[in-house]
């Protein structure tokens, strides 16, 4: 059995836990739970494809694992493994459809079509195996792309965290616009996609292939989370209306200066 034959049959094993948990538990976000985790697996399995001999499959799994220990972290520290858990986005979609609607809604988006791209993501790592193409420093170039995506979705997270915490004491209120969200309203979400589109370019770079297949991983969870930065906009929007304000001054998504004259003042004011 292939690597790639042996991940679908991963993909199918995880497809059914994550339906049959859902149900049991009334819960979710089974699939959000596993997302920092599964890409990991697939790309060590690819690794074995290789008898775990490649280098530069093992590098990738490496920095993979590295990706998904930070997201489970930040996942973990904001109670998603907790019972009750569940991304509160969910619930408010709940209360837009039927319950049939939304189980059908659960099978084929939460489940099916989720768990399909994270092994989309990682599928450019198959054509890495059997790649005559030596390592080099074009390989150093891309670990070092994608560990300086990872240090800065990091350090955007670690601002999210602090500021929510001061929420909470009542040292901060409003929508964070300070640090790298002076630069982008999702900085974090921003460099999460970044770093897949290094994997999948660094895949086409050392395999000489460039199958448009490949990038559809990358083209969906891109397109996943510019509609899921719009959903979330909404509900910022409607508890402070100054959101708009910001959007207007801000990126949505790739890092830039912000638009005008405005100083931290005017983005200050922006709350």
């Amino acid at each position: 059995m292939s690597a790639f034959e042996l991940n679908l049959w991963l993909l199918a094993a995880v497809c059914f836990l994550t339906w049959i948990t859902s149900v049991i538990t009334k819960e979710y976000s089974w699939v959000d739970r596993i997302w920092s985790i599964i890409p990991i697996v697939y790309v060590w399995v690819f690794a074995y494809g290789a008898n775990f001999a490649d280098a530069r499959i093992n590098l990738m799994a490496v920095l993979v694992t590295l990706w998904g220990a930070r997201l489970t972290f930040n996942f973990a520290r904001k109670g998603g493994y907790a019972p009750g858990g569940e991304d509160y986005r969910w619930a408010i979609l709940r209360k837009k459809m039927s319950p049939a609607v939304y189980q059908v809604f659960n099978i084929f988006f939460i489940v099916i079509f989720q768990n399909a791209l994270l092994l989309a993501i990682a599928l450019p790592v198959n054509l890495v195996l059997g790649s005559t193409v030596a390592f080099s420093s074009l390989d150093l170039l891309f670990a070092v792309l994608f560990l300086g995506f990872l240090i800065f979705e990091f350090v955007a997270d670690q601002q999210q965290w602090n500021f929510h915490q001061a929420k909470k004491v009542g040292k901060a209120s409003g929508f964070l616009d300070q640090g790298l969200f002076s630069i982008s309203r999702h900085p974090n979400f921003f460099a999460e996609q970044a770093q897949w589109w290094v994997l999948a370019f660094w895949c086409f770079a050392v395999s000489g292939s460039s199958r448009w297949e490949y990038i559809l991983g990358a083209v969906v969870l891109t397109a996943l989370f510019i509609g899921s930065a719009r959903f979330t906009e909404q509900i910022s929007l409607s508890k402070y209306p100054d959101y708009a304000s910001y959007q207007e001054l801000v990126s949505m998504m790739i890092p830039w200066f912000a638009k005008g004259n405005q100083s931290e003042e005017k983005l200050e004011g922006a709350k």
